[in-house]
């Protein structure tokens, strides 16, 4: 059954706080994914109110449409990259907006399906690409790239302590066939990890920052999330808040630094000097939230 497979909101009672809503507003979620959160952002916000739902993953945003179909005169659904959200409203014929919904973690639904290829708890192809229409995939860096160049998206994405073992020991292997799947890749990893370090030095699987780097560069996640945050800021009427859920110090980094920015230049006031984390209840419901980081900020 479909619903089975809807990917639950994480932080959904600080986000509907945080965004005031009220009826009338107009909300972008940037991320909507399954539309989890949107599901009960729309319920505070009508009458009159509009969601406006933002993926480049257009899987997910079918199963978002279907989701809020009693909801259907009050969203659009739009397949896209939430850096260009000024002109995605421009073609709406929005000019502003009441607040921005950024929710930067993999949905469970496109972790669980082995086609696409982010999880290395499922042995699929290497694609990774959040729009399947995008022309790069994993398999195309994995196995064009060199070796100081896949060391550096280790590194530089991922913060993987052994990138530079990591990236010479998958050249060695494609030398004797392409890599083209995740159980490939993750069998790598290990490999060229230590043995007695890949426990100690892990609480995460060994193959997570990996995996996490290479997603990362082959969507440009993080060059496209500073983009946003500034549009975003742009978009707002006054008072119009920017909600930013991360699940990574990179991204987390990426959005505090914007926001610190943009208070200096008098453009909003920050709501959430350090970010909030999850409540214990929802940690221990949902394992998936235990990273997460919420930053809130107001335009003034």
């Amino acid at each position: 059954m479909l619903t089975s497979r809807f990917h639950t909101p994480v932080m959904l009672k600080e986000i509907l706080e945080y965004l005031k809503l009220c009826p009338g507003k107009i909300i972008v979620d940037a991320t909507i994914g399954t539309g989890g959160h949107s599901l009960e952002i729309i319920k505070h916000i009508i009458p009159g109110g509009r969601i406006i739902g933002i993926d480049r993953d257009s899987e997910s945003l079918e199963m978002a449409r279907m989701r809020l179909k009693e909801f259907a005169p009050n969203c659009d659904f739009v397949h896209g990259n939430f850096s260009k959200i000024d002109v995605i409203l421009k073609d709406l014929g929005i000019m502003k907006v009441d607040g921005v919904l950024f929710d930067l973690g993999l949905s469970s639904f496109q972790l669980e399906n082995a086609e696409r290829g982010f999880s290395f708890q499922r042995d699929g192809p290497l694609d990774m690409r959040l729009d399947r229409m995008s022309y790069i995939s994993a398999y195309d860096l994995i196995n064009n790239l060199n070796e100081e160049e896949i060391s550096s998206i280790l590194w530089n994405f991922g913060q993987e302590r052994w990138h530079n073992r990591i990236a010479h020991l998958l050249i060695k292997e494609r030398e004797r066939h392409p890599i083209s799947t995740t159980k490939e890749l993750t069998e790598i990893v290990l490999n060229a990890i230590p043995l007695r370090y890949r426990h100690r030095c892990y609480r995460i699987h060994p193959a997570t920052r990996t995996f996490q780097a290479i997603r990362i560069a082959v969507n440009r996640e993080l060059e496209t999330l500073e983009v946003a945050i500034d549009k975003a800021q742009e978009v707002l009427n006054p008072s119009g808040r920017i909600c930013v859920i991360s699940f990574h110090s990179l991204e987390d980094r990426i959005v505090k630094l914007a926001f610190k920015r943009m208070r200096a230049q008098n453009l909003i006031k920050i709501i959430t000097p350090k970010p909030l984390v999850p409540r214990a209840e929802e940690m221990e419901t949902n394992p998936s939230s235990r990273s997460s980081k919420l930053r809130v900020a107001e335009k003034i």
